[in-house]
């Protein structure tokens, strides 16, 4: 289930066209936590 937060996040990466990919590197995290934030997995 996704939560505010993962909704929004998935809504504005995708209108700008980003991979999870390029907001990793933007955030200097890994692409799998961009997949959790979006996927409600990891509020973190």
């Amino acid at each position: 289930m996704h939560n505010a937060f993962a909704h929004q996040l998935l809504k504005l990466r995708t209108e700008q066209q980003l991979s999870q990919t390029d907001i990793a590197n933007l955030l200097f995290v890994s692409r799998q936590a961009v997949s959790k934030w979006e996927n409600g997995v990891s509020q973190s």
